[in-house]
């Protein structure tokens, strides 16, 4: 699988870093996903919360993506586990597509593997990022 740059804040990467040491306890069946979370954040650029570009996804940004697969539009929020409501357009940092888009760039394919196989994601576009309009601490 295809090995992505990942740009994320240094407040975003030292959360996610406690989310995963304390989400091994509790997702005992997403171990896996929260194994490639962990490679991820290893190879990733730290960037300040101030200096990261608008068309890198960071935690709470809103996005459009499309299933290269369905060919499927969806906009949603990138969240913590905690506030994840697929219905409502919150999609987990720990689900495997939450997982791969952290990072990417506008118009980037990311991939990851799901339960049902090997899913393809564009990054259509970025609605919202928290650190582009001035908000550093979401």
């Amino acid at each position: 699988m295809e090995q992505k740059q990942v740009f994320l804040t240094e407040y975003d990467h030292d959360r996610l870093l406690e989310l995963i040491e304390s989400a091994k306890e509790y997702y005992a069946r997403d171990q896996d996903y929260l194994e490639q979370l962990e490679e991820d954040l290893s190879r990733c650029r730290l960037v300040d919360s101030r200096s990261i570009p608008a068309d890198v996804v960071t935690m709470n940004s809103r996005v459009r993506i499309r299933d290269l697969d369905t060919d499927k539009e969806m906009e949603v929020t990138l969240v913590f586990p905690q506030k994840a409501n697929l219905e409502a357009g919150r999609l987990s940092i720990l689900s495997p597509i939450g997982a791969a888009i952290l990072g990417g760039v506008q118009g980037q394919v990311v991939q990851r593997k799901v339960r049902s196989g090997i899913k393809q994601i564009r990054i259509e576009a970025i609605l919202y990022q928290p650190e582009a309009a001035g908000n550093f601490d979401l």
